[in-house]
């Protein structure tokens, strides 16, 4: 099955346990019928309106897919020349650390950067066979945004190659899919029931997609079961972390370690200690054609050992979790597709795209789950050839800070905390390539925002694959909680381009 063909089982509404292993094969499908995020592939349309000796040639394509000893191999992904310009300079490509904007008193916050890159370009491979009462096989996917210790940007470019996805499935025709391995989590929004490579993204070129935007890309095994083609329910283990912040608290507490070399983790990050997975669980609902609409729930768990003094160190447990709601309506034949999303809980923080915290930390060394928020809004045009979009969203963190004494306190966000050197520009470290660091500034984030348009413009699109063109500008604010010297506020203005062919 090709891809074009593939996409049309997604917009036509097929059996769940025929579309997991075959909807569009370089990463998702979308309601909407269009792509921005090269994730996806658009809906089946005919080839461009040429005609003659051009026509024919087009009408003539090969084989839609590739046949070994029994099962079906589809080759997908796309190859992608990108820019982006940005008024501060965060030293990123072509994703955004939205939670890493320097405050105004930062060096960097004084100079933008431009960068070019061919990094997000994808290769993908799905693989199926087909018995009796069972569709079985996987989906690979993978890009370049990956940096080795030999990756620089000076002369080769030589950027790593990084798995996105890697899971097998075996979908059987009551309705029944079970999915393992490094998938999109089931936070993600679909624009089909549950299924996987439906996840419907954001239309940004950013690859860290879009402030308020929740989701992971992480081990987990998933059931699911399709109700009719109208009504799904799943619910998926999934690999756990702990994003953590604090201040003002001394060493009396263990979350984790930097990664161990020799079992392949990487050295330079850190990995917290977790005893058991994630739990997420989802309803999905489509009462009538151009509707989409999703309720799920997270339950995570969180450890640290404590170490009191004066007596024996103990380990402290603790659970958190949220709640979420994603909706998406098409009108006029998908001419216009609206959308919503939106969660809260406690420990959650590191579902949304900007990675706030999930926890800090109290005085006596147990772990505090910090809330939050993360909601996104999206509105898309899409005619012939163009596709419009608008997205705005946000981040929040609470506080979750305790008094230590009259001017003291630990945790994150609290008013005591020293925010009066956040508009103090240092002078840099030696070498010329080490701005200096901010003093006397805390900046616990309280909330992001970013408001976002663009559009992405289809120049061919038919048997010899697809040609887009795409733009995004972005406005990012990051705001944090008020401490001594007030609530230190930064901005940042972004344009990304975005050049892709895709495979058919």
């Amino acid at each position: 099955m090709g891809l074009a063909a593939a996409a049309v089982l997604v917009a036509a509404g097929a059996p769940a346990s025929a579309q997991n292993l075959s909807t569009a094969s370089n990463g998702s499908s979308s309601t909407n019928g269009g792509t921005a995020n090269g994730a996806l592939t658009p809906a089946a349309a005919p080839a461009d309106a040429s005609t003659g000796a051009a026509a024919q040639a087009d009408a003539q394509p090969g084989p839609a897919a590739l046949h070994y000893k029994g099962i079906t191999l589809t080759p997908g992904g796309f190859m992608a020349a990108e820019t982006v310009w940005r008024q501060r300079g965060l030293s990123a490509d072509i994703n955004t650390p939205f939670n890493a904007l320097p405050m105004p008193g930062s060096s960097q916050y004084h100079l933008s950067e431009f960068a070019g890159s061919g990094r997000q370009s994808r290769i993908a491979m799905l693989a199926q066979g087909t018995l009796s009462h069972v569709k079985i096989g996987g989906y690979y996917e993978g890009d370049f945004l990956s940096a080795g210790v030999t990756s620089n940007a000076n002369q080769s470019n030589s950027y790593t190659f990084r798995q996105r996805q890697f899971w097998a499935q075996a979908a059987f025709t009551n309705g029944v899919t079970v999915t393992g391995g490094q998938m999109w989590s089931l936070v993600t929004e679909t624009s089909h029931g549950v299924d996987n490579r439906t996840e419907n993204l954001p239309m940004t070129i950013d690859a860290q997609y879009h402030v308020g935007f929740s989701w992971a890309r992480q081990f987990g095994f998933r059931v699911a079961k399709d109700f009719g083609n109208k009504t799904w329910l799943a619910v998926s283990l999934e690999n756990p972390q702990t994003t953590f912040a604090v201040h003002g608290q001394s060493n009396n507490f263990l979350l984790g370690a930097a990664g161990n070399g020799g079992g392949l983790y990487n050295p330079t990050a850190n990995y917290t200690f977790s005893y058991m997975p994630d739990v997420i669980a989802k309803a999905a609902f489509e009462p009538h054609a151009g509707q989409h609409y999703e309720v799920f729930g997270i339950f995570s768990t969180f450890r640290d050992r404590v170490f009191p003094t004066g007596r024996a160190p103990y380990n402290y447990h603790t659970a958190g979790g949220g709640v979420g709601v994603n909706a998406r309506i098409s009108v006029a034949k998908n001419a216009a597709t609206f959308g919503i999303h939106y969660v809260m809980g406690s420990g959650v923080g590191r579902y949304g795209t900007s990675s706030l915290p999930d926890a800090t930390v109290r005085a006596d060394g147990t772990l505090a789950l910090i809330k939050s928020q993360q909601v996104l809004g999206t509105l898309q045009f899409h005619h012939k050839k163009l596709d419009v979009f608008f997205n705005g969203g946000a981040e929040f963190a609470g506080r979750q800070a305790q008094t230590t004494g009259a001017t003291t306190a630990v945790g994150y966000g609290s008013s005591l905390f020293n925010n009066s050197g956040c508009m103090t520009e240092p002078a840099p470290g030696a070498g010329g390539f080490a701005p200096g660091a901010l003093s006397a500034c805390t900046a616990d984030t309280h909330d992001v925002i970013e408001g976002t348009g663009g559009f992405w413009y289809t120049f061919y699109q038919g048997s010899k694959g697809m040609v887009r063109f795409g733009t995004q500008v972005s406005h990012l604010v990051r705001q944090a909680w008020s401490g001594v010297g007030g609530a230190p506020q930064a901005n940042d203005n972004m344009l990304f381009t975005s050049f892709r062919y895709f495979l058919p």
